[in-house]
């Protein structure tokens, strides 16, 4: 039986009008907006009218599904099934274009390209520009960069990053539904050169071309289109509006421009709209068009009844203590007077006496700041050997380890494996995933060029994968796969002749089991160059049926044949070598597709009780785990607008530290009519203070998905000449923490827990 708490109350009785509904961390938003919907389904609908409920992500989709059809058929003893609609933006726009493509020029059939599409063909137009404009790197570049740099930072670093830049430029122009003509147009109006501008805006143009080639649209046109057909003709969106009388979004903290527009039409002047979500919880500005600002704005409109759920009982009431005084010190005392607006001022109550979710107790938690210097490196020991002792004691409790990025959750996992310890990955790709990926590119690069023997030592170890859990056998074949490397005549090897057989040359008898391993390597070498010659797709399946028994694997293998082939029909002029290497991206989910990510089914951490969760931050939001370590703050990961702060955005390629996707947006809005005039660096120096805004809140999450114990460490990072420190908010959490916080929680004296923690105990590392 669900019993609301006193704001839960205030969004039940909602009636009609505009509300917004300010949720702090772990207070059931998902569960009383699902419970509203099915109140209003039960109580306020008419005949062909449904609830139209709005959130971000797939896997939130089927949450609130499931829910609504409980409180349907528990509550108000209804079949479920009718009465609602729960849809992302892009479904719901998807719903509204499909109904009527031809309002906007679309024909019956038209397909959608997905993120791996829409990414490819970016790609495909950035590199084309660049082929024939060389200069715009040279206008960016360093003058202290010597000449080979220059050409490293051209060949491996420079295409990434101007895709990453005419990305960025081409989702907020279709945020603010400003088409590659009216940019152009607008762009011959100016006076002065806006390079970065010119770059974006003729590459956007390229890539709609493309899509419309193509007969399809990506995600960001698909609200877009929505948007216009519905003011195109206005008895559609008539119909609408009396189709969804009742619009309930979720995790409104992350909406940006395009969906308040779509939401705000279909609502129209007089709407029931109901906005739940956190802006203290907004992480994905950096990354995408969302803007915590809107929900904000929409927070403080007179018309708009305001509700605020601040009691969780989600974590103990140190760590609530801990939280709330990150969100004080940083609106009130943080030494970077811009950094003061990253919180809406609000505290997290823990729950009443008598609640159905009551906090877990005092004495169960735990709270460990780490205070030595730990190399990258020294960090991941550090925190695997603490799990080492922790998992054992507490197979029925959940815990994650939280990074700031994958790369960083790729080494926790490989670390935590070679442990021992079972591990799951919420990353951009799993460790199962990067293996089958792995072990066929090893394969390919070695087909792909023949005569190498570099490239023949990795495919005789892919060949024997399996082995690896025995470390001394492995160790073993290793040396093997060095005596290959040093076949300078590759076919002496694999294809001898009368008297020219390099294996036979060896100091090993037909006896020795070295002997034996690469007779049948080679054999099975033979096979797979004979199949060189078959389609990317069917030379996967056939390479999958000698290296893989397993079904995962084996599907894991079928998605990647099925990617590369599109990928080789779209690049006809690609070799075998560049679809290997394409694989290695795709792998690691750079360019994700479906399938391959626990977002598009959802997560549950209940559902890995005594197994290790590794976990961005970002991925963790929403979610919750008895134990987490908060790893890598640092102030390179945490920075607070120090002097000695480096920043993830700013290229060390690049002259004059100028973040150059910020400065392309930059010189984007300066075109606009009226805009304000572009001054170089000032954009860079507006997004280092949103990026500490944005991680004093990722900060905040992290915190905050802890129930029962915290452990926060931090590394110097991986530039031993340059080592990063403690980041400001760790160093003042932590001696608030063993100070004045250990007045108010006595039981918990961060002293006693220290020296538990040094002394090898079972709370920390």
């Amino acid at each position: 039986m669900f019993r609301p708490r006193r704001g839960q109350q205030e969004v039940l009785a909602y009636r009609g009008g505009l509300m917004g509904v300010a949720a702090v961390p772990g207070s059931g938003k998902t569960e009383v907006l699902s419970a509203l919907a099915a109140k209003l389904v039960a109580t306020s609908l008419d005949e062909g009218q449904e609830v139209l409920i709005v959130t971000l992500v797939n896997s939130a989709v089927d949450n609130f599904t499931a829910r609504i059809r409980r409180f349907l058929r528990e509550e108000y003893k209804l079949l479920p099934g009718m009465g609602y609609r729960v849809r992302t933006l892009h479904g719901l726009s998807h719903d509204i274009v499909r109904e009527r493509p031809g309002l906007v020029g679309l024909a019956d059939d038209f397909a959608i390209a997905d993120e791996r599409e829409a990414r490819g063909i970016l790609e495909d137009a950035v590199y084309s520009w660049l082929r024939t404009h060389p200069d715009l790197l040279e206008m960016y570049l360093s003058t202290e960069l010597e000449e080979w740099r220059v050409r490293v930072v051209a060949k491996d670093w420079w295409p990434d990053e101007a895709c990453e830049v005419a990305n960025a430029f081409i989702h907020r122009a279709k945020d603010r539904q400003w088409t590659p003509e009216m940019l152009r147009s607008w762009l011959l109006l100016r006076d002065e050169r806006l390079p970065l501008a010119e770059f974006c805006i003729d590459v956007y143009a390229d890539y709609q071309r493309s899509l419309s080639y193509r007969g399809k649209v990506d995600f960001d046109d698909l609200v877009a289109y929505a948007i216009t057909a519905l003011r195109l003709d206005k008895d559609y969106l008539g119909r609408l509006q009396y189709r969804w009388p009742f619009i309930l979004e979720d995790e409104a903290q992350d909406s940006s421009e395009l969906q308040q527009d779509l939401l705000a039409l279909l609502a129209g002047p007089n709407g029931r709209w109901v906005r739940v979500g956190d802006p203290n919880q907004a992480v994905y500005y950096t990354f995408t068009t969302a803007n915590p600002r809107l929900l904000r704005e929409f927070l403080e409109r007179p018309e708009v009844q305001t509700v605020e759920m601040l009691e969780s009982g989600r974590s103990a009431r140190p760590i609530i203590e801990l939280a709330n005084y990150l969100l004080d010190w940083t609106v009130n005392e943080h030494p970077l007077e811009e950094a003061r607006l990253a919180f809406r001022p609000q505290h997290i109550l823990p729950t009443a006496e008598g609640d159905a979710q009551p906090n877990p107790p005092d004495e169960e938690c735990r709270i460990y700041f780490h205070p030595g210097r730990l190399t990258p490196d020294g960090e991941i020991r550090t925190v695997v050997k603490s799990l080492a002792k922790w998992v054992p004691a507490h197979r029925e409790q959940t815990v994650a380890v939280l990074v700031p990025d994958n790369e960083r959750g790729f080494k926790f996992a490989e670390a935590l494996r070679q442990k021992g310890l079972a591990c799951v990955e919420l990353l951009n790709s799993t460790g199962p995933t990067r293996d089958t990926a792995g072990i066929l590119e090893a394969i390919l690069m070695h087909l792909a060029d023949p005569d190498n023997p570099k490239r023949l030592g990795p495919a005789f170890l892919a060949w024997h994968w399996r082995e690896r859990v025995d470390k001394e056998r492995y160790l073993y074949l290793t040396r093997l796969s060095r005596l290959l490397g040093k076949c300078m005549k590759v076919e002496d090897y694999l294809w001898p002749r009368l008297g020219v057989d390099w294996l036979r040359e060896q100091d090993f008898s037909e006896d020795d089991e070295a002997f034996a391993l690469l007779a049948e390597f080679r054999e099975k070498a033979q096979r797979w160059h004979k199949a060189a010659g078959l389609p990317i797709d069917q030379l996967i399946l056939t390479l999958s049926q000698d290296l893989f028994d397993e079904p995962a694997d084996l599907a894991r293998a079928y998605h990647f044949a099925v990617v590369l082939r599109d990928y080789s029909e779209a690049n006809p002029a690609w070799r075998l070598a560049d679809l290997a290497q394409e694989l290695h991206v795709i792998a690691r989910n750079e360019r994700r597709f479906i399938g391959l990510s626990a977002e598009d089914t959802g997560f549950d951490p209940e559902r890995y009780k005594g197994q290790v969760v590794v976990a961005t931050m970002h991925r963790a939001k929403g979610l919750e785990w008895d134990r987490v370590h908060l790893t890598a703050v640092n102030n390179y990961d945490f920075p607070s607008g120090e002097e000695i702060d480096r920043y993830k955005s700013e290229r060390w390629y690049v002259r004059g530290d100028l973040n150059l996707v910020a400065e392309a947006l930059g010189q984007l809005e300066a075109l606009r009519p009226g805009g304000k005039p572009y001054v170089e660096g000032e954009p860079s120096r507006k997004a280092r203070l949103e990026y500490i805004r944005e991680r004093l809140r990722l900060l905040y999450v992290g915190i905050t998905r802890a129930k029962r114990e915290l452990i926060v460490t931090w590394n110097t990072g991986k530039n031993e000449r340059d080592p990063k420190t403690p980041a400001l908010p760790f160093t003042v959490l932590r001696t608030y923490w063993e100070g004045t916080a250990s007045k108010k929680f006595a039981a918990l004296s961060p002293q006693k827990d220290e020296q538990k923690e040094k002394g090898g105990g079972t709370h920390g590392p």
